[in-house]
């Protein structure tokens, strides 16, 4: 964190409101900071215009909505040089299936999660859009047999 987006304790407990609930009222938001109503507005303004706040959304349930097949698939491109991880990189925001990627060290260069409807699904995902595709060599794939923990707060510590 740079020098300039140190949080004090007081954007901490807004940030861990809104993570826990970004449906929360101003006055809901203010009262759990223990603060009043305006500066609370302003400084959830100011953490949104910081970067801080990327994006305030909704999180649903996957499975009630029919999606309840998750794999993570570890990518190995032909040739992991830069103009090819920045194509791989755009290809994936192009892939609704895809809802994480991360680009990783060691044996493999990419770390996709992978949320589709089921197993029948995610094999057309395999062979038509990541095997398919010129710039992949290897594809591992590992299927999630049960989801233990599932947030995207993040571990925010007062100091």
């Amino acid at each position: 964190m740079t020098e300039k987006n140190l949080l004090d304790p007081s954007d901490i407990r807004i940030l861990r409101a809104l993570q826990r609930d970004a449906s929360l009222s101003i006055a809901e938001i203010a009262k759990e900071a223990g603060m009043s109503q305006t500066p609370c507005w302003r400084r959830i303004k100011k953490l949104k215009e910081q970067g801080i706040i990327r994006q305030i959304t909704a999180i649903i349930d996957r499975e009630s909505v029919g999606l309840g097949f998750v794999a993570y698939s570890f990518v190995k491109l032909a040739v992991p040089s830069r103009e090819n991880m920045e194509t791989f990189d755009k290809l994936v925001h192009h892939w609704p299936e895809v809802v994480t990627c991360e680009r990783i060290t060691g044996a493999v260069d990419y770390l996709i999660k992978v949320v589709t409807d089921d197993i029948k699904t995610y094999d057309g995902f395999l062979r038509l859009k990541l095997l398919d595709n010129t710039l992949v060599s290897d594809v591992q794939s590992r299927i999630v047999v049960n989801t233990v923990k599932d947030t995207v707060a993040l571990p925010l510590r007062e100091n």
